[in-house]
């Protein structure tokens, strides 16, 4: 049985203080005295460029599983910080995704933005437990261990769940929401290129084996393939270099409640049942118009509970929304914030 340890990627980030990815990676058999080592080097890896747009401390904690990593963006000192802003990624992404809007906001705010497990540069067991809840506690965890206080939550994609799975659990720690084309309930719909991802063998064969879940994401997740330079790209994809590494993308995509006989169409009922709690809570829902996935209809689900949220919506965006619409992101979120400091 393979450990954790040798299926994941040496990382020396704790070391070196900065997000490191070894272009190498040893997976070695133990037990019945057989030995083999497994090499992934792809082409995603060779491509450095990446690197200069992720110009983070790493930071780590041992979970059960393996190492989680999360950013911790701030200027030396607390005094004059304001509340924390907790960014938290979907699938295929890591913390990568939200770097942009991690630069913009550490010289102001505390910026916490975690790797879940078996994505970016956090482990990647095969023997893990992969599914919506088990992503929950592990962030439960982090802002328990942090002691993150008056949280404005950005969440995308799966992030919106597992963000909200994490504020239903501890909702005196959250302040504001702002989330970007996601879901905190079970499916409305079930779009057929996810369907044909689920197909039992091809399926996980394509995306696990081909990548091709993350490769077709930099074609069908954006309106302009302009937003996605080659670097943007290569950073997308750089964790995800082999199958083994390609775990957790497979499993989100089998974690998707088709049905609710699923054991996640409950945890997601149970989300949405407590967002209610939040309507008095300030709340901005950003959406790229164009996406296939988190259609607009998810939205105005979210506006059924949250009927006063901010409405920032971008025409000719899709559902990276955060890659194509940076500026306007920005201005919009900052407003947002100094409001939200203006009223206190």
């Amino acid at each position: 049985m393979l450990t954790d340890s040798e299926l994941s990627p040496t990382a020396t980030c704790g070391e070196a203080g900065r997000g490191e990815i070894t272009q190498r990676h040893r997976i070695s058999s133990a037990g019945r005295g057989a030995a083999f080592t497994l090499n992934c080097d792809m082409p995603s890896m060779a491509d450095e460029s990446w690197r200069a747009l992720y110009p983070f401390e790493s930071h780590w904690r041992q979970i059960r599983g393996g190492r989680y990593h999360y950013l911790d963006e701030r200027q030396s000192g607390e005094q004059g910080m304001r509340a924390p802003l907790l960014m938290v990624h979907g699938n295929p992404t890591w913390s990568f995704y939200w770097r942009r809007l991690a630069q913009a906001y550490s010289p102001t705010h505390r910026v916490v933005v975690p790797d879940h497990m078996g994505c970016g540069l956090s482990d990647k067991p095969t023997d893990y437990d992969y599914c919506l809840q088990t992503h929950i506690d592990n962030l439960v965890s982090l802002i328990d261990e942090l002691d993150l206080q008056n949280i404005t939550l950005l969440g995308h994609d799966w992030g919106g769940a597992i963000g909200m799975g994490a504020a239903v659990a501890r909702p005196d720690r959250f302040s504001r929401f702002v989330l970007f084309n996601t879901a905190a309930f079970p499916p409305p719909f079930f779009p057929w290129r996810i369907r044909v991802c689920r197909t039992p063998i091809v399926g996980r064969i394509a995306l696990q084996g081909f990548n091709l879940f993350s490769r077709a994401a930099l074609q069908m997740a954006v309106e302009r393939a302009e937003s996605l330079p080659p670097a943007v790209r290569a950073g997308l994809l750089a964790p995800y270099d082999c199958w083994s590494h390609r775990v957790a993308v497979w499993r989100f995509v089998k974690d998707i409640p088709a049905s609710p006989s699923h054991p996640t169409y409950a945890t997601l009922q149970t989300i949405e049942s407590g967002l209610q709690q939040f309507s008095n809570r300030r709340t901005m829902l950003v959406w790229g118009k164009r996406d296939w996935c988190f259609r607009p209809s998810c939205m105005d689900r979210f506006l059924q509970h949250w009927p006063n949220s901010d409405q920032v919506c971008f025409e000719n965006a899709g559902h990276w929304v955060i890659e194509e619409e940076h500026e306007g992101i920005v201005q919009e979120l900052t407003k947002f914030l100094a409001e939200e400091e203006s009223d206190k």
